[in-house]
């Protein structure tokens, strides 16, 4: 069996992401899918309520992205001790980059105080960028860049 819900989303997009899915028609399908690759009933339905929440929190991050370009983001105690130093350092440097918004940053936060665990490797926190940016329609061309930066610093099996 896998481990956990972020297992799932990363064997969820690693495997399916090229394959023109539409998760709300297929998701049984997709459930199946990973059932069969080992996965746990209990993951697969916190994946998919976490994929859920991305969508619900996509939708209204349309109001946030007139946030101020050059605003400082204060973490809290909570997110500080969720997402570590490292992690904090790459989400800044994205958005000094311009390869993320500040509303994108945001997303990112939310989707990882989301997840079921006590802390977030570096690692698994490109993971959830990726999977935040391959969200967001206008985001296309800097969800590709950051799928080269995830894909390339990853062993090739990480299941």
């Amino acid at each position: 069996m896998k481990e956990n819900m972020l297992d799932v989303l990363m064997y969820l997009f690693e495997n399916c992401i090229d394959e023109e899915y539409d998760a709300s028609s297929n998701q049984e399908s997709l459930k199946s899918k990973l059932a069969d690759a080992g996965f746990a009933q209990a993951e697969i339905n916190k994946a998919f309520g976490w994929l859920e929440g991305l969508a619900e929190q996509r939708d209204r991050q349309g109001e946030a992205q007139n946030q101020q370009q050059h605003s400082i983001r204060i973490f809290s105690p909570r997110e500080e001790r969720k997402i570590d130093v490292a992690c904090r350092g790459l989400l800044i440097y994205l958005e000094q980059l311009q390869v993320i918004t500040p509303a994108t940053r945001e997303l990112v936060v939310e989707r990882s105080l989301a997840l079921e665990t006590d802390d977030i490797d570096l690692e698994k926190f490109r993971w959830i960028i990726l999977m935040v940016m391959f969200n967001l329609p206008e985001q296309e061309t800097a969800g590709a860049w950051l799928e080269d930066l995830v894909l390339e610093t990853l062993p090739a099996q990480i299941h």
